[in-house]
């Protein structure tokens, strides 16, 4: 489920803006950066703090067409 929700919180954000994550579903560690992959996105940081796994993703810029 955080993938899901994370997809869809990307999907509304600018280019080169940061999304902040915050999950406790310990499947998150390989599902967030495998989503950021193939997105194009980029994991910028990813840490602990107590029961919750922190990302921090930053948008793709816009590629010009």
């Amino acid at each position: 489920m955080p993938a899901l929700k994370t997809r869809k919180a990307l999907s509304g954000i600018g280019p080169g803006d940061r999304l902040e994550v915050r999950c406790t579903d310990p499947l998150a560690s390989i599902d967030i950066p495998n989503l950021v992959n193939e997105t194009g996105d980029r994991l910028e940081a990813t840490r602990r703090d107590g029961d919750h796994i922190i990302f921090v993703i930053k948008k793709a810029e816009a590629v010009p067409v």
